[in-house]
């Protein structure tokens, strides 16, 4: 699978590397860039609660969160059909805008 979640001695990483997924064209549709900052925007979006709990360290070419396994675990499972699904990522997208959030990507 395209993201990757990883141990590193009681560490927890979450790793996405952005730019080559099935969700790509949709997010360049909606006038954004398909990067690491577009997808840290996004779980910050719709996953407000979790967001806060987790720590960020996103690049342009990959999304990347630190946190505990049992948060890191629930984006997972929350990121993967979205990643892979292009009308979800505009159904997204386009909630954010009427909301007035504003990616930084």
């Amino acid at each position: 699978m395209t993201i990757t979640l990883r141990d590193f001695d009681g560490e927890h990483l979450l790793a996405l590397n952005a730019g080559n997924l099935a969700a790509d064209a949709a997010v360049v549709a909606a006038g954004h860039e398909p990067n690491g900052y577009f997808w840290e925007g996004l779980v910050q979006f719709a996953w407000p609660d979790l967001a806060e709990r987790i720590d960020f360290d996103s690049e342009g070419g990959m999304f990347c969160a630190l946190g505990s396994l049992i948060d890191l675990t629930e984006l997972k499972t929350a990121l993967e059909p979205v990643i892979s699904s292009p009308s979800a990522v505009r159904e997204l997208v386009a909630r954010a805008e009427t909301a007035g959030f504003e990616f930084d990507d």
